[in-house]
């Protein structure tokens, strides 16, 4: 089974860059979030349409020129921003 990871939808969230942070009110719970990279950009890249974990670790290898990819380590934080209601396993 192919796990499918998307961003909340827009309508639930507020995203506002802060300076180097980014504020995102979750409506559905209620809660602030105060993030820092890579959260906006790995919100902005599941935005479109529902990707794997390893069609979202070549879209960001590709758009940032990531040198040293870790799906590992995408995994994990693809998982905290799934409790945090940020972004849906599908």
């Amino acid at each position: 089974m192919t796990v499918l990871y998307r961003a909340a939808a827009p309508e639930t969230l507020r995203i506002v860059p802060l300076d180097a942070l980014t504020l995102i009110y979750h409506r559905a719970s209620g809660i602030t979030h105060v993030v820092d990279a890579p959260v906006p950009e790995l919100l902005e890249a599941l935005t479109p349409a529902p990707q794997t974990l390893d069609q979202l670790l070549a879209a960001l290898t590709e758009r940032y020129d990531l040198l040293d990819a870790d799906p590992a380590a995408l995994a994990i934080r693809l998982d905290e921003l799934v409790q945090a209601g940020l972004v849906e396993r599908l």
